[in-house]
């Protein structure tokens, strides 16, 4: 067995680059110990594999910036190292393949790449978006506010326009913050006009540009304005509350059990004034263990006080505690679809209502500093840890899956473009699309706005981080320029869907079936483009 794909012919071509004339090849396995095929079932079995183990990758690395962010809080670092983290498993794989391949494949890597970057944005606009919004339909003519109970009561028939999801304007904003992304996309549709090599290298170079400087500005605006990074904490305090309060603080016909919640509220109010103020408020942090998820003390403070204080008095009486942790209970009471959910099983290793009571009376002032700081490390080292291993997945299966997605092309007779627009994105996906199911089975409007957020903050970093690995390769490399019919396709998507949720606050149901539809539809548009029209 040799070190390159053999034909007939006698001439030979790299792993990943089979001569179309080929009737018997041989292989030979990747990095020595990853196994090959040639035969076109065989390619397919690897591409799954390889496929899984990359989702595997990207759930590593998806869990060690959550805690990462989790840990640090909002801020300089929540703001910066939290949002290029999720940008690993997609700018590692387009800066691999295309520093790795050889001067003979390096375009068709590249155009590959641009593919990848395409597919994950559009992936995420067209089928994961419209997954929110069929899960998450109810009756739009309900309140907003209305419990999963009110809408099993109330809800009238389903029909297309009448069912769907509202959101609140701060999702609006972040979809209008997604459409600033596609500046350099714009720029780059000037090489398609230009036809001198130095203009196009020019045109790049200065789309380069202006990427970094976005990605840059972005991080600057959440340090000054950090309300997307407030609503990513308060999607995690969310999460937290379903899987651990709900077994200790609902009654046995799952409504909140108000005698307990006022019972709690007069153990953290130790000095008796009928007020919890900042410093007890941290009790009740300690008591229910909210600091186990990694998070910040004093970010969690805030952001109960400003849900609970309604008074803004900055404290917070008896009846705001009822109504606040009432209202925190219900809401994740309401994103199980029934009873016996798993987080309604009561854990052996969790406390009891009495040892949850009494370890909400302890002062947190009994926690030591060199504790905070030890748990603080240990979730850095966690992170650390679990983004290392998500990077070396990511980057050991990268230049693998590539060459395995060319030669399935050939052998499928198909452009391997296409092939990379669909498969790749999947896997980096996936993770995302189990989130927005999650998210989305709630049927509330803050979880939808969460979710859509979340969609529209990826997608932004998604592009940016994307271009900035794919220019950097076309510039370095001087890879020539085939790729605008992809710009394009980004261009339209994203700006239908951007402009679509910037000025409106709900999403009927049909919409869903119009964002389903625009997946086949971009991919038949880029076949066209390419494949019939030669446009490149």
């Amino acid at each position: 067995m040799s070190d390159t794909v053999k034909d007939e012919t006698g001439g030979s071509t790299k792993l990943g680059l089979v001569n179309l004339k080929a009737t018997t090849v041989t292989c030979v396995p990747i990095y020595g110990f990853l196994p090959c095929a040639t035969t076109f079932w065989g390619l397919l079995f690897m591409i799954v594999v390889y496929e899984v183990l990359l989702s595997y990758g990207g759930q590593y690395i998806s869990a060690g910036s959550d805690l990462f962010f989790e840990t640090f809080g909002t801020g300089l670092f929540g703001a910066s190292i939290f949002q290029l983290l999720g940008t690993i498993p997609q700018v590692g794989i387009i800066l691999v393949t295309g520093i790795i391949a050889s001067p003979d494949s390096v375009d068709e890597q590249a155009e590959i790449s641009m593919g990848l970057l395409a597919g994950k944005t559009i992936m995420s606009l067209t089928l994961i978006w419209g997954l929110v919004v069929v899960l998450g339909s109810h009756d739009l003519s309900l309140p907003a506010t209305s419990t999963s109970s009110d809408l099993e009561q109330d809800e009238k028939p389903f029909t297309l326009s009448g069912y769907g999801v509202t959101f609140d304007v701060e999702t609006s904003k972040t979809a209008r913050i997604m459409l600033i992304s596609l500046i350099p996309f714009l720029i780059l549709q000037l090489a398609k006009i230009i036809n001198s090599p130095s203009g196009i290298h020019v045109v790049v170079l200065v789309s380069l540009i202006v990427t970094i400087g976005l990605v840059l500005a972005y991080f600057i605006y959440q340090i000054f304005q950090p309300w997307i990074q407030n609503r990513r904490l308060e999607f995690v305090l969310r999460k937290y509350i379903r899987r651990n309060l709900l077994q200790n603080l609902l009654t046995a016909g799952r409504r909140p059990n108000i005698p307990v919640i006022r019972e709690i509220f007069h153990r953290i109010d130790q000095n008796g004034n009928s007020y919890i103020s900042n410093s007890e408020l941290r009790s009740l942090i300690v008591g229910i263990q909210i600091e186990e998820s990694g998070l910040r003390q004093d970010d969690l403070v805030a952001r109960v006080m400003e849900q609970f204080d309604t008074s803004q008095d900055h404290q917070i009486n008896e009846q705001e505690f009822v109504t606040g942790l009432s209202n925190w209970l219900i809401v994740a009471r309401d994103s199980i679809s029934h009873p016996h959910h798993g987080i309604f099983r009561r854990n052996s290793a969790k406390t009891t209502t009495e040892e949850q009571q009494s370890l909400i009376a302890k002062n947190v002032a009994t926690q030591s500093a060199a504790n905070d700081g030890r748990k603080d490390w240990l979730n850095y080292v966690k992170a650390g840890l679990l983004i290392i291993l998500g990077t070396a997945i990511t980057l050991t299966l990268g230049q693998p899956l590539v060459g395995t997605l060319v030669q399935f092309s050939f052998a499928a007779n198909v452009p391997s473009f296409l092939i990379s627009y669909v498969v790749i994105p999947l896997a980096l996906n996936f993770g995302q699309a189990v989130r927005a199911i999650s998210s989305a089975r709630e049927k509330t409007e803050k979880a939808i706005s969460l979710m859509l957020s979340e969609i529209y903050n990826r997608i932004f970093m998604n592009n940016l981080m994307g271009l900035v690995g794919f220019l950097a390769l076309v510039y370095i490399r001087n890879v020539s320029w085939d790729v605008s019919a992809e710009v394009l396709v980004v261009l339209i998507i994203c700006t239908l869907m951007g402009l679509y949720t910037s000025f409106s606050t709900k999403f009927p149901v049909w919409t869903s079936i119009v964002a389903f539809l625009l997946y086949p539809i971009s991919l038949l548009s880029l076949y066209l483009l390419t494949s019939v029209l030669g446009w490149s």
